[in-house]
C-alpha cells in the first residue's frame, strides 16, 4: 500500500512531535501546521490524504476547520482530541481521544487508507462480515458495529473481540 501524505494539524509541539516521529519512523510523508489557518492553507496547496486535526487551536477551533474544508473536500479527517463528539457531527470521519497510543493512531491510519483505496479504485471488494444479533464485525474494514452505530475500540479490545 503506498504511504499517504498526511496532514498533522496540532498546536502542541511535545504531541505534534510525537505523531511526526511516528509517521517518519513508518514512512509516511506529512506536512505539519500549527494554528488553523495554516491548516487550512497547507491542506487546499497540498491536498493530503489524510489529516490529523486536535479541536483546540490557537486562532480557530477545530470543529471550524473541518466544516471549511468539507465545503471542498471529503479528504478523510481523524480527529485527535479529549472532545470528540461534536468533531464527528461537523463532518470529521473518525475520533482518537487524548491520550492515545501510537499503535492505536497508526491503525486508525491504516483503516482510513483502506477505506480509501476502496473509494478510489470504485471496487466492491468481499468484504468478510460476521454478525451476531445486533454485534456486526467488518474484518475488511477493521470495523465494528453495535445497534448499527460504529464502537471505537483500542486495538487491544478489537483483537480480544
Amino acid at each position: 500500500m503506498n504511504k499517504a501524505l498526511i496532514l498533522v494539524v496540532e498546536d502542541d509541539r511535545p504531541i505534534r512531535n510525537l505523531i511526526i516521529t511516528t509517521l517518519k519512523t513508518h514512512d509516511y510523508k506529512y506536512l505539519a501546521a500549527e494554528n488553523g489557518s495554516s491548516a487550512i492553507l497547507e491542506a487546499s496547496s497540498h491536498n493530503p490524504d489524510i489529516v490529523l486535526l486536535d479541536l483546540g487551536l490557537p486562532d480557530l477551533e477545530g470543529v471550524e476547520v473541518i466544516k471549511k474544508i468539507r465545503t471542498w473536500s471529503n479528504m478523510p479527517i481523524i480527529v485527535i482530541s479529549a472532545r470528540s463528539e461534536e468533531a464527528l457531527d461537523a463532518g470529521a470521519d473518525d475520533y482518537i481521544t487524548k491520550p492515545f497510543s501510537v499503535e492505536e493512531l497508526l491503525a486508525r491510519i491504516r483503516v482510513t487508507q483502506r477505506r480509501l483505496a476502496i473509494t478510489q479504485t470504485g471496487d466492491q471488494l468481499e468484504t468478510s462480515i460476521f454478525e451476531n444479533g445486533e454485534l456486526k464485525i467488518d474484518y475488511t474494514a477493521g470495523c465494528t458495529y453495535l445497534k448499527g452505530e460504529e464502537l471505537h475500540l483500542t486495538p487491544i479490545e478489537y483483537k480480544l473481540l
